[in-house]
């Protein structure tokens, strides 16, 4: 409380308890010449208190009676004065009928529910059965009361609700916007300034993935203004009548009292729900500026609303932002770096200030690697991250395929340069991200060709989970579509689609609900695989029963054939690790067996735990066992020509009879 508001509050205290022993002590008041009494002069208020009353329209009797009860909360003698004051009935608090008396033009109507004392909620009444409320105890609310005494802090009913965003009025910077964002401020302001002065704010409908950015742009527009940025989870304003009425008139207080700006994120709320209708009343019955972060809340007819597109600084200017920070100790970092990840300026400031003084390569890797970490994004319930391991020795494919597949690579890593430098991102605004479409066969290689690409580029590999992902419930795949790609759209994963012939099929005739609703899934799909500006890979066994749409929207189909006998001799030949002991193995014979690469694995990793059981190395009796027990299980016929090798046949599976137990404890292959 500062000394000028500690002096006009006591002076105006002072005054009241002179006022109020003067009306004890004379019980006639003094009279003029004309014989009239001579009236009670105004008291000089508060700074503070003015400021009430020109915020909630108080009247003097009105801004009175809150003196009158600041006093009681402050000045120790006014209990007393009271009591007296109202007879000596043990009434020692402030009423209505005690400030009608000391104040002069008594108002019935400061009473009312729809005057600024008890609509605003700036003192209560204690309303007992045997008092009318003239008689009944008035109480300051403490929020205003700690105002009128220098406390400006947000009412402890709404601080677990709010939440404050950028700047908050004590002198804290924002990090600095791009040159794109800045017009986006501008064209904010502008449209707030043409709005009309006598209705309310347009709500500002900001759309766009990142909230970070959003709640950067929202904490800048409110700062020029020289106001604070609160922030709300839109599925937090109260359903029910009483709580709802409550946070409304105590929100809309709390935005005279610190000069508030609130940014809604309605990104969980659904438009159906309670939770839907309580937003849109809240929106319809708040003339305050605010922010709403939203792709679907539908907005009130009575409210205008103006949808403002709020992206990340331009790869470009990421780019001329990380050419200046890491200056002569670059090298190609800036084009890599810009190309693969989508950051503000300031994570890209503490991002480079974290390498430290390294050497280039070294200052490289690092920078990556705290790029990936801080866009690592939110997918866990909607997609399961795989452990990137395989690379380009493990993958044995025909050279036109793997040429495409390094194609892939080449095109991620130089999106910078083509996009930007070379002018195609100023006339394209879709399909600037990578889609392929790995097609064949199960255990062709399609996963391990997605692990590849993740670890060539060094980023992460989302498999998504399609039971998470699909619902029954009209919207919801569409719903968790949008979140998954928004939160991948940083850059540092690369979606996995498997089996995705389930989600990216054909659309089919409408002949009911569930055909339409169907198509819609499909129909979103399209939009967003090509808006999307990351990577997505999509593999099914059923290539023609993927919608024809898709084709267009895909960068590269990439065919994985059946492995030839030449590449299934060097997936044998690859499959083993170099620290199993390995017998004299007939990588011919081997080749020679209709498998795919996926089958060798399973059969490899069999084999091994048979020879492993044995104590042994791994020889081809293992190996020919562990077809056999592959093919039982894939239901396929078994030639026994097949498992003749150098004279001797393979034993039956082992697995599969107990009794082949040795008194070792060891199965027996013979």
């Amino acid at each position: 409380m500062t000394n000028e508001n500690r002096l006009a509050l006591g002076e105006a205290i002072q005054a009241l308890r002179s006022r109020m022993v003067w009306m004890l002590e004379d019980n006639d008041a003094p009279e003029l010449e004309n014989g009239e009494p001579e009236p009670l002069q105004p008291l000089q208020l508060p700074p503070a208190l003015e400021y009430l009353g020109n915020c909630f329209g108080l009247s003097p009797l009105e801004q009175g009676v809150l003196l009158l009860c600041a006093a009681m909360e402050i000045d120790a003698a006014m209990p007393e004065l009271c009591d007296r004051l109202q007879g000596g009935r043990n009434m020692s608090y402030p009423t209505f009928a005690l400030a009608f008396d000391i104040f002069a033009e008594p108002s019935w109507d400061a009473m009312s529910s729809e005057r600024p004392l008890r609509y605003w909620r700036l003192l209560e009444i204690a309303v007992r059965d045997s008092l009318p409320m003239m008689s009944s105890p008035l109480k300051i609310d403490d929020r205003i009361l700690n105002f009128l005494t220098g406390s400006n802090f947000i009412d402890r009913r709404l601080a677990s609700l709010l939440f404050p965003l950028g700047i908050t009025g004590k002198g804290k910077k924002l990090s600095a916007l791009s040159p794109s964002q800045q017009e986006t401020v501008k064209e904010i302001r502008s449209v707030l300034e043409r709005a009309d002065a006598g209705r309310s704010l347009p709500i500002i409908q900001l759309l766009g993935g990142n909230t970070a950015c959003k709640q950067q742009i929202a904490a800048e527009v409110a700062t020029s203004y020289g106001r604070s940025l609160y922030g709300l989870m839109g599925e937090l304003i109260p359903a029910s009548n009483a709580e709802y009425t409550e946070f409304l008139r105590l929100w809309q207080r709390e935005e005279y009292l610190l000069v508030l700006v609130l940014y809604i994120d309605t990104q969980e709320v659904m438009v159906e729900g309670s939770r839907g209708a309580s937003l849109r009343r809240f929106l319809s019955q708040n003339g305050g500026l605010i922010f709403l972060d939203s792709r679907e809340v539908k907005i009130p007819p009575n409210r205008d609303a103006v949808a403002i597109e709020v992206g990340f600084p331009t790869p470009k200017e990421q780019r001329g932002a990380w050419e200046r920070l890491l200056a002569s100790k670059a090298g190609d970092s800036p084009l890599r770096l810009a190309g693969q990840f989508n950051l503000n300026f300031g994570e890209i400031e503490k991002i480079a200030a974290s390498a430290g003084d390294r050497e280039e390569e070294e200052r490289a890797r690092v920078l990556w690697r705290h790029c990936l970490q801080r866009t690592l994004p939110r997918l866990d319930s909607l997609a399961q991250r795989l452990e990137v391991k395989a690379s380009w020795e493990n993958l044995v494919l025909p050279e036109e395929e793997m040429g495409l597949l390094w194609q892939i690579v080449h095109q991620a890593r130089l999106r910078s340069r083509v996009y930007d430098d070379w002018g195609f991102r100023d006339r394209l605004n879709r399909g600037l991200g990578t889609a392929a479409l790995f097609a064949g066969e199960s255990g062709t290689g399609k996963t391990m060709a997605a692990e590849v690409i993740a670890n060539e580029l060094d980023l992460h590999l989302y498999r998504i989970d399609l039971s998470s992902v699909v619902s029954k419930y009209i919207g919801e795949t569409e719903k968790n579509l949008r979140r998954l790609f928004d939160a991948a759209e940083e850059g540092g994963a690369i979606l996995f689609f498997d089996e995705a012939d389930s989600l990216f099929g054909k659309r089919g005739e409408v002949k009911d609900s569930h055909d339409r609703y169907a198509n819609i899934e499909i129909n979103y799909l399209l939009q967003r695989i090509e808006a999307y500006r990351g990577m997505a890979i999509l593999a099914t066994n059923l290539k023609a029963s993927l919608d024809t749409a898709f084709i267009r929207r895909l960068r590269f189909i990439i065919d994985f054939p059946f492995p030839s006998e030449q590449y299934r001799q060097q997936l044998w030949k690859k499959v083993f690790p170099s620290a199993l002991p390995v017998g004299d193995l007939d990588y011919v014979y081997l080749g020679r067996m209709n498998l795919t690469g996926g089958t060798i694995y399973n059969i490899a990793i069999n084999a091994a735990f048979m020879a492993a059981e044995q104590g042994d190395v791994l020889e081809m009796e293992h190996i020919l066992a562990a077809v056999r027990s592959e093919y039982l299980k894939l239901g396929r016929p078994i030639y026994e020509s097949e498992f003749h090798w150098d004279g001797k046949v393979a034993a039956e599976d082992v697995y599969a009879f107990p009794e082949a137990i040795n008194s070792q404890g060891r199965r027996s292959f013979q």
